[in-house]
């Protein structure tokens, strides 16, 4: 991972937390039902998430009470528009922005002594069937301060409107709650500390519930994706809903997808893109084996690219080019079909959202497709971060070389 921080690709933006901030921290996690970090030292990101504490507690969503009770944690205004590096739902950044839009003024207020602990409810308690996401509708944000500081605040209020009664003036036990509570918690009289509920909708989103799971609304029919074979086989023996189920590497699933007007592909069109390009030299790339030169030099240099292009077997030749073949054929005969010449995977990976959808709805389904079929080292990049370094991983150096040229060259 080296070369993508030193690229700045690799979680980038994530504030380093130290000093006071780790005792609030703890405190927030503590308040939320977890045990603390014993680190002194750590990062978080734009929903207070840790690599760090993850890393430690080995378990990367640290901040969920199962998977239908997720969390968040805010020390700082600095996490204002920060990525949300490991979401568990597609969604999450843009609650955190509302909460951010909402709330801005009153957070920078609180954290310059205090944190805050968010619990997303969306009204269920535990998940026991897969189709039970279809219940994700409106989640309630709700706010709780370490400390009770908003409480302690009213105790303040209360304790200086008794003060005013009669000669409590006098009181000597009276002055000494006072000063007790001002010592140890500041003058809060004018201090606003309350966060008023917030309530989401969803609409169409993923989450990481029951191996990873696309609920596809708004559409002709609702659509349910299933990354994960034994929710899929659990969730079609369900007769209760009707909903279209799918496992994401059913090649019906992208017939279905293309039927609804939800993805589209047009080859004569897609051919002339530089994302064509892109893919074309990724799924070259998978097909060449102890390279004599650098990717970057091999895929960039005409000369080259023949040169390696020509040493393939011929099926493998027929693969990476099987795109400009078929079309070549088609202009003398309109009889070819897709499936007999191109490969399943380089066809799938040409598919985008329609053009019709949302900005919303067209984000998941890039997620979606980049997940059927991973050939868009960038588009892999922007949309499944966790999945591109995972994937990362286990490319060879001068790949991983010309991965990252790629990408730095498009942001």
């Amino acid at each position: 991972m080296q070369k993508l921080k030193e690229a700045n690709l690799y979680r980038s933006e994530l504030i380093p937390i130290s000093g006071k901030l780790v005792e609030r921290y703890n405190k927030c996690l503590v308040k939320l039902g977890f045990m603390p970090t014993k680190l002194k030292i750590f990062s978080i990101d734009g929903k207070g998430w840790s690599p760090e504490i993850a890393e430690e507690k080995k378990t990367l969503h640290y901040l969920n009470n199962g998977e239908a009770n997720p969390h968040a944690i805010i020390i700082s205004p600095l996490q204002k528009g920060k990525p949300v590096y490991v979401p568990f739902h597609t969604f999450d950044r843009e609650m955190m922005q509302y909460i951010f839009k909402t709330h801005e003024a009153k957070i920078n207020n609180i954290t310059r002594d205090s944190a805050i602990c968010i619990d997303f409810d969306q009204n269920i308690d535990a998940f026991y069937e897969p189709l039970d996401v279809l219940k994700y509708d409106t989640v309630n944000i709700s706010f709780h301060l370490i400390d009770n500081l908003d409480n302690v605040r009213k105790e303040q209020l209360d304790l200086i409107h008794k003060f005013k009664q009669g000669n409590n003036f006098i009181d000597e036990t009276l002055h000494a709650q006072l000063l007790k509570s001002a010592i140890t918690y500041g003058d809060l009289r004018h201090r606003d500390l309350e966060l008023h509920e917030l309530q989401y909708t969803t609409n169409s989103f993923y989450t990481k519930a029951f191996g990873g799971v696309y609920v596809l609304r708004d559409f002709i029919k609702e659509i349910v994706v299933f990354e994960d074979k034994k929710w899929h086989k659990e969730a079609i023996k369900d007769t209760t809903h009707d909903v279209l189920i799918y496992h994401i590497l059913q090649p019906e699933l992208m017939d279905k997808l293309r039927d609804h007007v939800i993805i589209e592909c047009d080859l004569e069109v897609e051919v002339k893109t530089e994302r064509y390009e892109r893919i074309k030299k990724f799924v070259f790339a998978e097909t060449i084996k102890n390279p004599q030169h650098s990717f970057i030099a091999i895929l960039n240099d005409k000369v080259l690219t023949k040169s390696y292009l020509n040493k393939l077997p011929i099926e493998d030749r027929k693969r990476v080019m099987s795109v400009e073949r078929y079309l070549e054929k088609l202009e003398v005969s309109n009889e070819y079909k897709i499936s007999d010449i191109v490969d399943l995977k380089f066809f799938e990976a040409l598919h985008k959202p329609h053009s019709s959808l949302d900005a919303k709805h067209q984000d998941l389904i890039w997620k979606l497709l980049i997940n059927v079929s991973a050939k868009d080292v960038l588009f892999l990049y922007w949309y499944d971060k966790e999945q591109f370094y995972k994937t990362y991983d286990t490319w060879n150096t001068s790949l991983k070389e010309w991965v990252i040229q790629e990408i730095s060259n498009n942001i």
